[in-house]
């Protein structure tokens, strides 16, 4: 069961906005590469899942990463996240814009990131969340930390949790390809 402080289940009730970091969150933290310099990425299918959910209960999903990588752009294509920005060594400007494009607020938004670049985002969402085994100086700022470790079900367990406190049934995903 995930570690809440406060009344997060109020402020799952205005969430509108669901974003991501990657490594870390949606990945394990690891990055291999083979002998020529590819880099691969592996992610939870658990996690696919509860965002293909929260894509078809309305939610708008999000990735917003400091790393620019064609694995990360093939799964958010594969799971229909709506928006995607890598790159981003400072990761607040591209939530800015996503709230002004959807005329969303901070209010409106649940952010899961796991290390120090994700604090900008963080200390200004309703719903700051963290994975498990997050450094210490984004616990602290997290009022949603997952029983779970990034890219190994975290996602899944925010995803479950915002649908639960909507009271949005679950819904089930139609092709296996959907959560992959």
């Amino acid at each position: 069961m995930a570690e809440l402080r406060g009344n997060v289940e109020d402020l799952a009730k205005n969430i509108k906005l669901l974003a991501f970091d990657v490594d870390g969150v949606m990945t394990d933290g690891s990055v291999t590469y083979d002998e020529n310099g590819v880099e691969y990425k592996t992610f939870n299918v658990k996690d696919g899942h509860g965002i293909v959910r929260a894509n078809k209960s309305g939610f708008i999903t999000a990735i917003i990463t400091a790393r620019n990588n064609g694995t990360v752009q093939h799964r958010a294509e594969n799971l229909k996240i709506t928006e995607i920005y890598q790159g981003q060594k400072f990761k607040l400007p591209a939530l800015d814009e996503i709230l002004a494009k959807y005329g969303f607020t901070y209010e409106n938004v649940a952010y899961m990131g796991d290390d120090i670049p994700d604090i900008c985002i963080l200390e200004k969402v309703a719903l700051a969340c963290c994975p498990n085994d997050a450094v210490k100086e984004v616990k602290q700022i997290c009022n949603f930390q997952s029983s779970i470790n990034g890219g190994r079900g975290a996602v899944r367990e925010l995803c479950d949790f915002i649908l639960e406190a909507q009271n949005i049934e679950k819904i089930a995903v139609i092709s296996e390809t959907d959560a992959k």
